[in-house]
């Protein structure tokens, strides 16, 4: 018996398979809906550092595809009409997005949109392979103000909590109001932008950035997202008592200035390193047990 070359071709086809007029017509007509939300977010990415990471998600996702590109060309194209209906969803949750100027709705419909189009076009096997870029793209839209706010303010209170717990370990006499730590020289307060979530948003992103390009296990790579937290908690607090010692040992002033500035970036470097070091522990520990068995 043999087969037919043309049945075999269209089972495992690519993407180019696809009309080219019917992609060019879709990407036109959803760019046009989406072009005034497109272009808020990258002025968002633009102006707000606590999002600025939101320029390398879509890059990092393109990247993953861009390497997947052989093993998706040999999956089979099996459109599904169980894609219209989701199709049909993102189109309702960007209405009501618009009518009610939720901006995390209205950008969240557009990822709910390329899921119903994968499924329409290529069908669930396609969508499958390309779950992880897909849902990476979730950390490119910033979260609403209501979930920040809450997240915000508890991450003032832990930093103020622990560096008033660690100042005076290290000789310097604190008094703690809330998320204002009283020096004998200033008041030190831990405001907003030291909250940590800054860090601690760019930081989750680069971690699973991070375990995608450098450990091939999946249970790792979980390790080191969700390690990503208590990393930033951390390196954050000792942006604080680093503040405080700068203002008990040398000069007050030094804490508003530069040093201030520049704090953010040693900060991140900090998060950096020891989620370099978590990982090079973690593979430590499990090479020493292969080597014991």
């Amino acid at each position: 018996m043999q087969s037919d070359p043309s049945s075999v071709r269209r089972e495992a086809g690519s993407l180019a398979s696809v009309p080219l007029w019917q992609l060019v017509v879709l990407s036109g007509i959803i760019l046009w809906l989406y072009r005034s939300i497109l272009l808020h977010l990258v002025g968002q990415w633009w102006h707000d550092p606590n999002f600025s990471h939101g320029f390398f998600v879509p890059l990092f996702s393109a990247l993953i595809i861009w390497q997947e590109r052989q093993r998706l060309a040999q999956l089979p194209l099996r459109p599904s009409w169980s894609g219209l209906p989701i199709a049909v969803i993102a189109m309702c949750t960007l209405v009501v997005g618009q009518l009610g100027a939720e901006l995390f709705l209205s950008r969240s419909s557009l990822l709910i949109l390329f899921a119903g189009l994968i499924v329409l076009f290529c069908g669930w096997t396609y969508f499958r392979a390309l779950l992880f870029p897909w849902a990476f793209l979730i950390l490119m839209i910033p979260i609403p103000t209501i979930i920040f706010n809450q997240i915000t303010f508890p991450l003032q209170l832990l930093a103020s909590r622990v560096s008033g717990v660690i100042l005076p370990l290290l000789g310097v006499p604190v008094l703690r109001e809330g998320n204002v730590i009283n020096l004998p020289a200033m008041a030190l307060e831990v405001a907003e932008a030291c909250s940590g979530i800054r860090s601690l948003m760019s930081l989750v992103a680069l971690a699973i950035i991070y375990g995608y390009l450098m450990e091939k296990r999946l249970w790792v790579r979980w390790v080191l997202a969700f390690a990503s937290v208590p990393i930033a908690v951390a390196a954050n607090s000792v942006r604080i008592i680093g503040t405080g010692l700068l203002v008990q040992y040398w000069d007050p002033e030094k804490a508003e200035g530069y040093f201030h500035a520049s704090w953010g970036w040693i900060i991140f470097v900090i998060s950096l390193v020891m989620l370099y070091a978590l990982h090079g522990l973690i593979t430590m520990i499990l090479q020493k047990a292969g080597a014991k068995e």
